[in-house]
């Protein structure tokens, strides 16, 4: 092959070996070239163990070695946690789970955190003890700037969501609602889940006290997500639920979102004021216990009810949506 053949084949395969792809389940993530850590050992990746795994690739080189002039692709596999699989030696796993999760090095990361996906579906009570710092390592995944390490802490949250619950809620912590916020779409959608998700495995009264806040924040995208997030949970509540909660406080927060600047937002506060209006209708004024058959609510009593608690305004937005009921579905 002649010499300028040999340098125009140099000059396009460079471009694409920086190339990178998305592809349902994985994607390819550059690294960069090896250094003096890393020279005999191109780390990559494999799935082993329903995990990510790190391997060496090329071990056993011998004689002198130069780095390629550009990164080395990598393949990432998003599993799903239906996927995942016992770990084969859980107390060594656990024994290293929090150095690992704070490791600089972001594949030995990116490992740990598959790691705590299993040992929540599988192992979730040998985790309670560390709990605690594990979601705080998860957090600090979740804020870093690379795409598929932000995603695994994701899908990571949402797998320590589904196995602890309650347990979780003290640690709460709005990046959730950040992340489904934000322009990139499959971390966006990643993270949409994990919130959705969120909302059928914490017990929905105290968890709307922790979304309260964020129905009235400065961002509209998380305005959104928080009016989704609480009309799903208070679908979830009953009649006795709202009750307990109180019926005032919930008709404010639909109130504050029904004119939202983002359809999603509006349409959630739509569908939680049907649900509210529901259990109003069901709450006799007599004895104030909820009531299937109760007979003795009346109209009226709903429209002077909104606008006891609620500014003009935003009574009458309440109202118009109540009184066309028929054209707008709550489902």
């Amino acid at each position: 092959m002649s010499d300028i053949a040999v340098k125009k084949l140099n000059s396009i395969l460079p471009s694409e070996r920086r190339n990178s792809c998305i592809k349902k389940g994985t994607m390819k993530v550059m690294l960069d070239p090896p250094n003096d850590e890393n020279l005999h050992t191109i780390q990559s990746v494999s799935r082993s163990n329903g995990s990510i795994a790190s391997k060496v690739s090329c071990g056993g080189l011998s004689g002198h070695f130069e780095a390629p002039a550009d990164p080395i692709a990598q393949e990432i596999e998003y599993i799903p946690s239906e996927d995942l699989t016992p770990i084969g030696d859980v107390e060594k796993s656990l024994l290293t789970l929090l150095h690992r999760l704070d490791s600089k090095e972001w594949l030995t990361v990116l490992e740990a955190l598959n790691h705590v996906r299993q040992l929540s579906i599988f192992n979730a009570s040998e985790m309670v003890d560390i709990l605690n710092a594990v979601v705080s390592l998860v957090i600090k995944a979740m804020k870093n700037p690379r795409s598929a390490l932000c995603k695994t802490a994701i899908m990571t949250s949402a797998d320590l969501l589904k196995a602890y619950s309650d347990q979780l809620l003290e640690t709460f912590d709005p990046l959730l609602l950040l992340k489904a916020s934000q322009d990139k779409k499959f971390v966006c959608e990643e993270a949409e889940r994990a919130l959705f998700g969120m909302t059928t495995w914490i017990t929905p009264n105290p968890l709307l006290q922790k979304l309260e806040p964020y129905v009235t924040h400065r961002n509209p995208r998380v305005r959104a997500k928080a009016a989704i997030c609480v009309s799903k949970s208070v679908s979830r509540l009953g009649v006795h639920g709202i009750k307990d909660y109180g019926l005032e406080p919930l008709i404010q927060l639909a109130a504050a979102q029904v004119n939202d600047q983002l359809p999603e937002a509006r349409e959630a506060a739509r569908k939680l004021v049907f649900e509210l209006h529901g259990a109003y209708k069901q709450i006799t004024p007599s004895n104030e216990e909820p009531d299937v058959n109760a007979t003795l609510y009346q109209p009226d009593g709903w429209e002077q009810y909104c606008a006891s608690i609620l500014a003009p305004t935003a009574a009458h937005a309440i109202l118009r949506i109540t009184c066309n009921g028929s054209s707008i579905s709550p489902s």
